[in-house]
C-alpha cells in the first residue's frame, strides 16, 4: 500500500515537472526569430500589394491608351465616311447630269435616224414612181406611140388652163419653197445649238405646213423641249400633252410623259410628277425613258410603283 502511494507521488511529480517545463516562458531568442519572420511575411504581403497596384495602374493606362486609340479610329472613320458620302453624292449628281446630257444626245441621234428613215422611204417611193414612168414610156415607144408631152412647169411646157403657174413650179424670180426635211433639220440644228427662239418658230412652221408627216409629233415634242430649256415649265407641259393626246403612235410618247413629269416636279406639283414618272415605268418598261424615270424617283425619295408605296 505504501509502495503504491510512493509510485503515485512520483508520477505526480513527473507530470508537474513536464507541465512546468511546457508552461515556462520561452527564451528571448525564439520570440525574436518569430517576430522577424512575421515582419518578413508582412513586408512580402505589402510588396505584393504594391506590385498588384502597379500592375493595375499599368493595365489601366494601357486600357486608356487603347480606348483613346479606338476613339481616334472611330473619329477618323467617321470623317472618312463623311467624305465618302459626299463623294458619292457628287458622283450621283454628276452622273445624273451626264445621263441627261447623254439622253439629249441620244434623243437627237434617234430623231436624225427617224428622219433618215423617212427620207429613205420617200426616195424609195420616188424610185418606184420613176421606174413605173420609164416602163410606161418604153411601152409607148415600143408600140409607136407619140412622144410624151412635157410635164407642166417644165421648160417649153404650156401653162395650165387657168393661166397660173403649175403647182410645184417656181414662180419667176421667186425662191423655191423649203422642203419638210430641210425645215426639220434646220429646226433640230438650231435647238441643239441653243437657238431656242428660232427653233421654236421652225418647229411650229413644220407642224403648220406638214401636219401629217411622220416627224410632226417630233416637232411638237421639241416645242416642249424648247419651253423646258427656257424655264417655261407650264408651256412645256402643254406641248407634251399635245403629243400624248394627238399622236398616239408617236415615238415620243415615253419621252413626252417623262419630261412632263420632270416639268411638274419643277413646278412643285410633286404628286402629279410622281404619278407621271410611275406611268412611264409602267407603260414603257426597260426603255431608256423608264430608266430615267426610275432614277428621278429614287433621287426624290419616291418608290417606282404605287403598289410598293402601299407597303
Amino acid at each position: 500500500m505504501r509502495t503504491r502511494w510512493i509510485f503515485l507521488a512520483l508520477v505526480a511529480v513527473s507530470i508537474g515537472a513536464i507541465g512546468g517545463t511546457l508552461l515556462a516562458p520561452q527564451p528571448a531568442g525564439a520570440v525574436s526569430k518569430e517576430m522577424i519572420e512575421l515582419q518578413q511575411q508582412v513586408g512580402q504581403l505589402l510588396q505584393g500589394q504594391q506590385d498588384l497596384r502597379s500592375a493595375m495602374d499599368s493595365n489601366n493606362a494601357t486600357i486608356r491608351t487603347l480606348l483613346q486609340q479606338s476613339l481616334d479610329s472611330v473619329s477618323k472613320l467617321s470623317g472618312e465616311m463623311g467624305s465618302l458620302q459626299k463623294s458619292v453624292q457628287e458622283v450621283q449628281a454628276n452622273t445624273g447630269s451626264r445621263i441627261d446630257t447623254m439622253a439629249q444626245q441620244t434623243q437627237g441621234l434617234s430623231d436624225n435616224l427617224q428622219d433618215v428613215q423617212a427620207r429613205v422611204g420617200k426616195l424609195s417611193q420616188q424610185l418606184t414612181d420613176i421606174q413605173n414612168t420609164l416602163q410606161s414610156i418604153d411601152s409607148k415607144v415600143s408600140g409607136g406611140a407619140q412622144p410624151v408631152p412635157s410635164a407642166p412647169g417644165a421648160p417649153g411646157a404650156s401653162p395650165t388652163p387657168d393661166g397660173l403657174t403649175p403647182t410645184g413650179a417656181n414662180p419667176p424670180g421667186g425662191f423655191a419653197p423649203i422642203s419638210a426635211d430641210t425645215l426639220y433639220q434646220n429646226a433640230l440644228r438650231d435647238y441643239n445649238t441653243g437657238k431656242y427662239d428660232l427653233a421654236r418658230q421652225e418647229f411650229s412652221d413644220y407642224i403648220k405646213n406638214f401636219p401629217s408627216n411622220d416627224l410632226a409629233s417630233n416637232a411638237q415634242f421639241y416645242l416642249g423641249e424648247v419651253a423646258y430649256a427656257q424655264g417655261d415649265y407650264k408651256g412645256a407641259i402643254g406641248a407634251y400633252e399635245v403629243v400624248l393626246m394627238n399622236y398616239p403612235s408617236s415615238f415620243k410618247l415615253g419621252a413626252s410623259l417623262l419630261k412632263k413629269g420632270f416639268a411638274e416636279l419643277e413646278l412643285g406639283t410633286r404628286a402629279t410628277g410622281i404619278r407621271d414618272l410611275r406611268e412611264v415605268v409602267r407603260r414603257f418598261p426597260n426603255s431608256d425613258d423608264a430608266k430615267r424615270a426610275q432614277a428621278k424617283l429614287r433621287e426624290i425619295g419616291a418608290t417606282t410603283t404605287t403598289h410598293s408605296a402601299a407597303h
